[in-house]
């Protein structure tokens, strides 16, 4: 694999995992798609700039997307990864998990524990705070990207779009579990990290990484009403993994 240095890179790189994904028939391909089009909304942002500092927002960027493909070639390796990603990515062979639950997996892990840890890196503890409000401009372009992400899902399973209507969750199904409970919790986590020397990171990730591996729970395990009604849009699913990942990509 080539140097990553720009959101090109990055969005290149995705590109060959979605592909691969779809030879495959591997369920990793599902975030991946997800990832890629927010990097590309990202991309587009900063050229209309949309950011305070353009060029740190794609420092970001790419630091952040190295921590998902160094942990997905990793895993492709049999090499250690975090223990988030270690049950995201094992879970992807779960047949029981719908595509929303495979996103959320991939989302619990990058962003309640990679996203503080990159913005960190490209600050130091004397300026994390200015990169606040980028941060949270990363936040709402993830969130914006939930209507497309949950058309993409409503046409593999028709049901699911009077589902979420009639539970009145249609525009919250994704950004309720993820996006506005995560947000404040990488944000506190990138302070933290930040703030402590460089020698005690490795401890700092790692209490926080068993933190949000046991998040997990509520996404595979989300209650008995919840697996229900997964249950009941699992039975209306259709085509491969490969069609699903193909529909998400419109």
């Amino acid at each position: 694999m080539k140097p990553i240095e720009s959101i090109d890179d990055v969005i290149l790189i995705l590109d060959s995992i979605i592909e691969d994904s779809l030879k495959t028939g591997d369920t990793l391909g599902y975030f991946a798609v997800l990832y890629q089009k927010v990097t590309v909304k990202v991309k587009e942002e900063i050229q209309n700039n949309y950011f305070d500092d353009g060029p740190r927002m794609e420092k970001l960027d790419v630091v952040f997307a190295k921590r998902y493909i160094d942990a997905y070639f990793a895993w492709k390796n049999n090499e250690p990864v975090t223990q988030s990603w270690a049950i995201a990515f094992t879970e992807t062979r779960n047949n029981n998990l719908l595509v929303v639950q495979h996103l959320l997996l991939g989302m619990n892990a990058h962003i309640n524990l990679d996203l503080g840890i990159a913005a960190a890196e490209i600050s130091g503890s004397n300026t994390i705070a200015e990169l606040e409000d980028d941060f949270n401009r990363i936040n709402d372009i993830l969130a914006s990207m939930v209507d497309e992400v949950q058309n993409g899902l409503s046409s593999i399973w028709p049901f699911l779009r009077k589902l979420l209507l009639w539970l009145g969750q249609a525009d919250n199904l994704l950004v309720d579990f993820s996006m506005k409970i995560a947000r404040n919790g990488a944000w506190k986590f990138a302070k933290e990290i930040a703030a402590v020397e460089k020698v005690d990171w490795p401890e700092t990730i790692r209490i926080r990484d068993k933190k949000v591996a046991d998040k997990t729970r509520l996404i595979t395990d989300p209650g008995k009403v919840i697996r229900f009604l997964f249950r009941v849009i699992r039975w209306t699913e259709r085509g491969t993994v490969a069609d699903k990942i193909e529909k998400l990509r419109r």
